[in-house]
């Protein structure tokens, strides 16, 4: 079973969160918006496809990055998030929360074995 597919977002803690998102567009270009930014490509299995990756800041407060300690948080793209969820079981993985559906896509939660926080979504 394939399970990382990519990286679907990387997300940091930072102390205002509006001024961090100024500062990337006004130095590096990043478009921002509400969320941060999306970096916007195509699949290389399959060029028809759209993929993208998420970059945003977040308020040094947040509790989403608990129960780490962490001031960062990686979010990875998987190709069946059930399954792979039913195999972290078997291995003994720190799963937070149960699978979450939205419109686009499906996330989960797990903890590493330094105690990092790690985002798994399977996209729509």
């Amino acid at each position: 079973m394939k399970k990382v597919t990519g990286i679907g977002g990387v997300f940091f803690k930072c102390r205002d969160v509006n001024k961090m998102k100024e500062w990337y567009k006004t130095h590096l270009g990043l478009d921002t918006n509400d969320y941060g930014a999306t970096f916007e490509w195509k699949e290389a299995d399959d060029p028809t496809r759209d993929g993208s990756t998420q970059w945003s800041p977040f308020p040094e407060t947040t509790k989403y990055f608990e129960p780490s300690e962490k001031e960062f948080m990686i979010n990875y793209r998987v190709a069946d998030l059930e399954a792979l969820v039913e195999e972290l079981k078997k291995e003994e993985v720190t799963i937070v929360d149960d699978i979450a559906t939205y419109d686009y896509g499906k996330f989960v939660h797990i903890i590493d074995m330094e105690g990092n926080k790690i985002e798994l979504w399977e996209p729509k």
